[in-house]
Parts: C-alpha cells; structure tokens; sequence
C-alpha cells in the first residue's frame, strides 16, 4: 500500500528561534509560551508580524499586521527578529529525520514536506501508529512540535495536515472524505485562496459538498481552467510534486528499521542487498544511472554514521550498488554496536551511462558486456516483481 504523509511543522519561525534560544543562547523563556513575535526589519516595510505565539493570538495579534499594532494590543510584546540562516539549519534537520525513513521526500515549502511510504506495512506496522512515532521522534530531537497529516493521496494529506494544530496526526483516507472533508468550508481546498472562495460564493458554493455536486461547465464558465480545477480537485484529483524536481538533482534511496538490533555481518549484507535492490529498480525505472552510493546507519543508542564514495562507472545494477555499500558499511561499522536502521542511498545522478575504463585494461570491453547482461537480468526481475508481486522473486542470497 503506498501512504503519504504531509508533515508541517507548527509555528515554524517562532519554534525554531524559540529552539534555538534555549538550546543555543542558553536562555530560559520559551518564546512559545509568552506574548511574543517574529517580527521583520520595523524600519523597513517589511515592519509585520511574521509568526505570533498562543499567548499573543490572545491579544487579537494577527499574522502580516504592523509590528507596531501588535505593540499597541500588548505593551509587553516580545518581538524578535527574522533568522533565516537559523531557520534554513533546522529545516534541513527536520527533512534529514524523515529522509531516514524514505527517499521520496517532497518539499513543499521551508516548513513542510510530503513523504511517501510505499508497502512500508512490513517494516514499520500500522502507518497511523508509525506517524505518532516520527512526530514524537522529530519533537524529542529537534525540540519542536509538527502535525502529520496521512491519507493515499497529496492533497488530502496537505488537508488532513490542516484539521487540528498543533503536535497532532489526522487521517483523511477516500472513505473519510465525505464525513470529514465534505462539510468543511471550500477553502480548505489546496490553492483555494481568498479571490476564488469570493468567486466560489458567487455560484453559491459554501463547502466542499457544494463544490463536488457542482455542474463543472458553470465552474469553467464563470471562475475558468483554474476553477475547473479546483472542481476536480474536490471530486478526487490529485496533484503530482515528483515533477517538480529534475532527476539531476534527486537521490534514490530506500532505509529500513529492523524487528531487532543487527549483530552479525550476515544479517547486515542481507538487508543491504534489499535496499541496494531498491535503489537500483527505482533508478532503472526512471531510466538513470548513479555515480555516488552513501550507506548510513543508526545504531541501538540512537547515533548516526554515514559514509559515501563516488564510483568510477555509473550503475543502476543492484549487484554494483550492494558491493559498494558492503564496502562503505565495512568502513566504519563495528559489531560491538548493535545497528537498529539501516539506509542505501545513490546520488548524482544522471540519464547518460559512463563507464572509466583503463587503457591498461584490456579485457574492458568484457566488463562492459558483463555490466549489461547484468542490468538485462535486472530489469527481467523487475518487470516479474510488478507483475507477480515484490516477493514473487528473490536472489539466491537472499534465501
């Protein structure tokens, strides 16, 4: 089953100054719990409130208003700047966390994310409890607070995300959809913003049950492609962020958490041959080839090791990214250290093959055959893997 989370952190810029502070700074207030905002520069324009904290939506504070408004509603008023260098290192903190646990990863903006996690059931149990899991480990880690929204499609993820804030996981499945989402104003649509709810009222339309029952030629009549859109939208289109990201600049990877601490070498090769098999189906799926393999670990107690190599010839053969990631683990793992999660990664990728044969090595153009019969057999697996099943056909050392 593929599930996908919208994860988004709450009060991003207030928490992550806030974290930072008291981590950091060492300070004892907790911007969160006091009047207090992030505000920009006040003698610029750019003198608005950015994020407010709960006490100080008490006193009427309102995101985007004048900071000097804000002052004028609570005298008391923390206001601290904008840090986006701070807010850019925790960012990527929070992305590196559900990075751990699956390569597809979809940013959506600074503060929040999509992540898919394909037949994912088997290593991580129920998906629901498996993102009360990610949430508390990002709050416990980082020091801050996100909600996860989970369902099989983007945008009702991204809805699901919105229901209740904060430190919070909301389903919103198709089954859900009529009970949970149907009675709710239209705006909570992705892209419903204020001009097209005015539009929407217009026709008459309020929630989203009024938009799903509306004709679609009266939508594109009046509110055009883009009103038409949010009607299918509503009646169950879905949106697609992987073409948002040029394969260049995309990783392939796959990681997984064992039922139990990995103690022996014969364990560990047989988890790394899974996920390099992962690696290299998705990578001979979209047709590209990698030239740099990471490995990384977390261990029993939590710590974190990770090494990567580039490669001489670029691959997309399960074979070659299993023998460089047996290689890479070997450079830093040891035995004494019980390893709880283990991850593959291929980078640097690109949609031209190249191979950097020796002028010394005369039998080259044999290794170069050998590299083909080998993503041949490849790809005959994984076409035998879609049609009977990813368990249908195993290696031999997996067995």
């Amino acid at each position: 089953m593929r599930y996908i989370f919208h994860i988004d952190v709450n009060s991003a810029f207030l928490a992550w100054s806030a974290v930072y502070r008291i981590r950091e700074l060492g300070e004892s207030d907790d911007l969160r719990n006091i009047p207090s905002i992030i505000g920009g520069d006040e003698k610029s324009r750019h003198g608005i409130v950015l994020a407010k904290s709960t006490p100080a939506k008490k006193y009427g504070i309102e995101t985007a208003e004048p900071i000097a408004s804000a002052r004028r509603k609570c005298p008391g008023l923390v206001v601290v700047p904008s840090d986006f260098k701070v807010y850019k290192r925790y960012s990527n903190a929070f992305l590196d966390i559900i990075q751990s646990y699956t390569d597809e990863v979809y940013q959506y903006s600074i503060d929040e994310a999509w992540a898919v996690f394909d037949n994912y059931e088997n290593m991580y149990g129920d998906i629901t409890e498996f993102a009360y899991k990610l949430k508390d480990e990002i709050h416990e880690r980082l020091g801050f607070t996100v909600n996860i929204g989970v369902s099989t499609k983007f945008t009702l993820a991204k809805i699901a995300g919105d229901f209740e804030k904060p430190d919070k996981v909301h389903t919103l499945f198709e089954d859900e959809v009529p009970v949970k989402l149907w009675p709710l104003p239209v705006n909570v649509l992705l892209y419903v913003g204020k001009s097209m709810t005015r539009g929407l009222r217009n026709l008459g339309i309020i929630t989203v049950k009024d938009l799903v029952e509306a004709d679609p030629d009266v939508i594109s009549r009046n509110l055009g492609k883009f009103g038409l859109s949010m009607w299918e939208s509503a009646n169950g289109a879905d949106i697609d962020p992987s073409g948002w990201y040029d394969n260049e600049q995309k990783g392939y990877g796959n990681s997984t958490t064992t039922p139990e601490d990995i103690n022996d070498w014969p364990t560990a090769r047989k988890i790394l041959l899974k996920l390099s098999d992962r690696v290299g189906s998705r990578l001979r799926r979209d047709k590209v080839f990698a030239s740099c393999i990471c490995v990384s670990a977390r261990y029993s107690d939590f710590d974190h090791q990770s090494r990567q190599m580039s490669i001489p010839d670029a691959t997309s053969v399960t074979d070659d990214i299993y023998e460089y990631a047996c290689d890479l683990l070997a450079t830093f793992w040891d035995e004494d250290r019980p390893i709880r999660q283990l991850g593959v990664r291929a980078t640097k990728v690109s949609s031209e093959k190249y191979e950097q044969l020796s002028i010394f090595d005369m039998e080259g153009h044999k290794t170069s055959e050998l590299a083909e019969k080998r993503l041949k057999a490849d790809k005959a697996m994984d076409e035998l893997k879609k049609k009977l099943g990813k368990d249908a056909v195993k290696r031999g050392s997996e067995i």
